[in-house]
C-alpha cells in the first residue's frame, strides 16, 4: 500500500482546502443528497492520497478531482443498485430464514467484491463464468450460446477463475488478524 509522504500530505491537504467545496457541490448535484456528497467528497480525497499524482495546473487538480467524483458516483450508484436486489432477496425470504446483521453485512459485502470482481472481467468472460456457475452449462454449451469454440469458453474460464483466486487471497487477507 502506498504511503505518502509529508510533502505530499501538505498538498493532498491544500487541495482540499481549494476544491473540497467544489466536489462536495459537483457531488450533491449528482446524487441529489447532501449527506451522501459529503461522504463520498472525503472519500475522493482519499481515493487522492491513496494514489500520488503530479499535476501542471490548478485545472487539471480540478478536473482529476471531478473525474474522481464521476467514477465515486458510479460506484456508489452500483453499490445502491446491488443492495437494493439483496434487500428485495432478502424480502422474498420467511422471516426465520432470515440471517443476522452481521451475516447480512458480511454476505453482502462479499457480494460487492464478487461484482467488482466481475466488473472487472470481460464482458464475454463474465457472461461465461455465470452463465456456467448460475445456470450450470457446460464448456460446449456455453460455445454456442456465446458463438464462440470450447477452447475460447476454456480461455475465458481461466481468467474468470483467476479472479476468483484473487479476490480469495483478498478475502483471506482480510480475515486475518
Amino acid at each position: 500500500m502506498f504511503t505518502p509522504d509529508l510533502a505530499y500530505q501538505l498538498q493532498v491537504q491544500q487541495y482540499y482546502r481549494q476544491h473540497h467545496g467544489l466536489v462536495r457541490n459537483w457531488l450533491a448535484r449528482k446524487l441529489g443528497n447532501a449527506c451522501d456528497a459529503a461522504d463520498l467528497a472525503h472519500d475522493v480525497f482519499l481515493r487522492l492520497l491513496s494514489q500520488r499524482r503530479q499535476f501542471d495546473s490548478d485545472s487539471h487538480v480540478r478536473a482529476y478531482l471531478l473525474a474522481i467524483s464521476r467514477n465515486a458516483c458510479v460506484d456508489f450508484w452500483r453499490r445502491r443498485q446491488l443492495e437494493q436486489a439483496w434487500l428485495d432477496t432478502l424480502a422474498c425470504r420467511p422471516d426465520t430464514f432470515l440471517p443476522s446483521e452481521e451475516q447480512r453485512a458480511i454476505i453482502f459485502e462479499t457480494l460487492e467484491q464478487i461484482h467488482g470482481m466481475l466488473a472487472r472481467l470481460p464482458e464475454r468472460v463474465a457472461e461465461a463464468f455465470l452463465l456456467s456457475q448460475l445456470e450450470g452449462l457446460g464448456y460446449r454449451e456455453i460455445g454456442e450460446r456465446l458463438g464462440v469454440s470450447e477452447r475460447t469458453v476454456c480461455k475465458y474460464m481461466a481468467q474468470a477463475m483467476y479472479q476468483c483466486l484473487l479476490l480469495e487471497m483478498e478475502l483471506d487477507e482480510a480475515l486475518q488478524p
